[in-house]
């Protein structure tokens, strides 16, 4: 299926090869962009391209079939570097722009606010080349079927590649359409999910088998995968973590605190200011591409929080508080949301945009600033040939614990936490006065609903009230200003408008996180609330003959696929997400359409996690809770709250929360309040143990 598209394309180029620009004085074209009425800060840094850019709507799709002009879609994101690359070398240059606007209807895309434009490309592109990433550039046809696309192209290249392109279509279009055809049922096919007619089976043999096969692939010295670059990947820890508590096996969870600390321990966490950067490019966690995206530090401190609780390390806990202080300091607005991510790029001391401009330091600065505090500080942050990165510069990089320079140095743990502190405060506030990364501010509703979960994770483990407040914040927020009055929500928030009409992903995110939120708080309107939008999502979202749900609404414009998004990546797929919300609601509700619902989504997985199952770990996370016991707790009297808290610096994976002061009628509480009393109920497959009155007596009743 796939060959024949790659070898077709080939033939188009060969036919077209040798061809000639016929340009004009490209001073005499007028050119209007669009995209200075847009909001996306992506979007706004090509407003003024001399390219007639358009955004994706309904208007400029129109005008590429009133044409019968081929469109030209480039997709990007703010703090994407090679798109700021080719933006300069390209969209900025009016002989490119020339070419562009003569033979192109040009329409740019920001894959944040449209990561369902973005999907279907990407999926054409990798059909065709095999590989994919941003900026992703595409040809189409007028009726939006792609016929050609690649990522990054330089300048040359891209006009020569135009310039064949549209002698193609104008010599020999049904060419092109033939292709476009060909290549449509391709991408049709990508991500189709199958309804497994088999009756579900899961087993705990077929989970062990799976992390040892993985296993093989462990990097023992640097943590994570045997590969470069690394991303980290926090799903795929969190069900590590949680099977290796589950099953007591030691070697894995050895693999796991190896990455943790590894990572916290690289330039792909930012010692100084605290957060992460989106990967690594080398296999020692050294130096990250610089970009700080909100969904990965949301999900980092989901991740440093439980495994505060497996290992009591207190390097997971300082990574949740720096990293959090982080987010409060360059990522959060006034009302409560939080900021999309800041640019690799930031204007150097010659004022040219260069990647981690911000971030990296040279030996000449840091002897500088610190003084006689320099020589210590560089062994301990390896201003050496471990943490030399390039340009004379240095990426700043641990390799030994706190320990190691207690016993060198003859320090005690308050001494050489002091010291640490005050070399962050100075470079920091040296830091802060160097050209910033630009700041993408919109705000997206799933990223937001990751974050709120990320800090509603690190109240449970630490009990911080600040970060409890922040989360309820939050929460208000996405409740208020992106659920509209029809129940459903909006994808996208800039300039006090909320748009786009939300993806799964923003549904699965948020009930997820409103789940949380009811765990902690017990404020039943958000455990409500995540039923209502589920429901909202039945109506809207689901697939009767996969049972499955789709990524868009069925109230969007048509797409040339409605695909379904069910692999795990770096963000967990929406319907992974999406069925251990399922599997949760069912025990709270006892919905038994919800339970089915979610053993038929896991098991339509089933023939594909095998052969990939880094791409389905939140899922079988989800498959744990089938192969052992899982565990309702229900907490019902005037001390719930205290007990909860208690409980609550257990890592429990394995156990669904649900409490009252007082008499409610969910089924899980039903006739279980006894006035003057607090008590406690253990129930797994809806059998209860006898009620006890303490977490230790609870904790006795509850197996790994």
């Amino acid at each position: 299926m796939f060959r024949k598209p790659i070898a077709h394309i080939v033939l188009i180029f060969t036919l077209v090869i040798g061809c000639k620009s016929q340009n004009s004085d490209p001073m005499n074209h007028e050119f209007t962009n669009e995209l200075i009425n847009e909001t996306s800060p992506y979007l706004l840094q090509h407003a003024h391209n001399p390219v007639n850019w358009k955004p994706w709507n309904e208007k400029s799709l129109a005008e590429a079939e009133a044409s019968n002009k081929l469109i030209l879609i480039s997709i990007g994101y703010a703090s994407c570097h090679w798109c700021h690359v080719m933006e300069r070398e390209s969209f900025e240059d009016t002989l490119v722009a020339q070419i562009m606007n003569d033979n192109f209807v040009n329409i740019k895309v920001d894959r944040e606010e449209r990561p369902d434009v973005d999907q279907v490309y990407m999926n054409a592109v990798q059909l065709m080349t095999g590989h994919g990433g941003w900026p992703l550039n595409v040809i189409a046809l007028p009726d939006g079927r792609p016929v050609w696309g690649g990522t990054y192209f330089r300048k040359e290249q891209w006009m020569r590649s135009l310039e064949q392109i549209q002698k193609a279509y104008t010599d020999s279009p049904q060419r092109l359409v033939d292709y476009a055809t060909q290549l449509e049922q391709g991408i049709k096919g990508i991500d189709v999910v199958n309804l497994n007619p088999n009756k579900p089976e899961f087993e705990p043999s077929f989970l062990t088998d799976i992390v040892d096969d993985w296993s093989e692939d462990f990097d023992k010295n640097w943590g994570g995968m045997k590969r470069a670059p690394k991303f980290m990947m926090p799903t795929n820890w969190q069900f590590f973590m949680r099977m290796a508590h589950q099953t007591d096996d030691l070697e894995l969870m050895e693999q796991v605190d190896l990455t943790l600390t590894k990572m916290a321990y690289g330039g792909v966490y930012d010692q100084i200011g605290g957060g992460f950067s989106r990967y690594s490019v080398d296999k020692k966690w050294h130096v990250p591409h610089f970009e700080k995206m909100l969904y990965d530090n949301a999900q980092m401190v989901s991740l440093y929080s439980n495994a505060s609780q497996v290992s009591n390390n207190n390097l997971y806990e300082q990574v949740v508080h720096e990293t959090l202080e982080f987010v409060q300091r360059e990522l959060t607005d006034s009302n409560g949301a939080f900021y999309s991510s800041l640019d690799a790029d930031s204007n150097n001391t010659e004022g040219e945009l260069e990647e981690g401009a911000y971030y990296v330091w040279t030996k000449e600065e840091l002897q500088s600033i610190l003084g006689d505090d320099y020589d210590f500080f560089s062994e301990y942050y390896n201003i050496n040939d471990l943490g030399y990165w390039e340009k004379g510069n240095y990426v700043l990089i641990r390799d030994e614990n706190n320990a190691h320079f207690r016993r060198k140095y003859e320090l005690n743990k308050d001494q050489l936490t002091a010291r640490i502190k005050s070399w962050k405060s100075k470079l920091l506030d040296i830091r802060e006065k160097r050209n910033r990364p630009r700041l993408d501010d919109k705000v997206l509703t799933s990223w937001n609903a990751l974050m709120l979960k990320g800090y509603i994770d690190a109240y449970r483990v630490f009990g911080n009230k600040e970060y409890l407040e922040i989360a309820i914040k939050n929460a208000n927020f996405i409740y208020s200003r992106q659920m509209r009055p029809d129940g459903g929500l909006n994808h996208s928030f800039k300039d006090d408008k909320s748009t786009i009409n939300g993806y799964l992903e923003d549904y699965a995110t948020t009930i997820d996180a409103f789940l949380g939120l009811y765990r902690i708080t017990l404020d039943k309107k958000w455990l409500n609330t995540s039923r209502n939008l589920l429901n909202y999502t039945f109506d809207h979202f689901y697939d009767d003959t996969s049972q499955m749900f789709y990524f868009t609404s069925d109230e969007d414009a048509a797409l040339v696929t409605r695909n379904i998004e069910y692999r795990d990546n770096v963000i967990p797929a929406s319907n992974s997400i999406l069925a251990k919300c399922l599997f949760e609601l069912s025990h709270y509700f006892d919905n038994e359409q919800y339970q089915n619902t979610a053993t038929q989504m896991l098991n339509n997985m089933l023939p594909e996690i095998a052969q990939y199952p880094s791409a389905f770990s939140n899922w079988l996370d989800l498959m744990i809770n089938y192969t052992q016991n899982y565990y309702e707790v229900a907490i019902v009297g005037q001390n719930v709250q205290g007990l909860h808290n208690e409980l609550s610096r257990t890592y429990l994976p394995n156990i669904l929360f649900i409490g009252s002061k007082e008499e409610d009628d969910l089924p899980l509480l039903k006739n279980r309040y006894v006035e003057g009393e607090t008590y406690i109920y253990v129930c797994v497959n809806k059998a209860c143990k006898l009620p006890v009155k303490t977490i230790e007596e609870a904790l006795k009743l509850i197996e790994k």
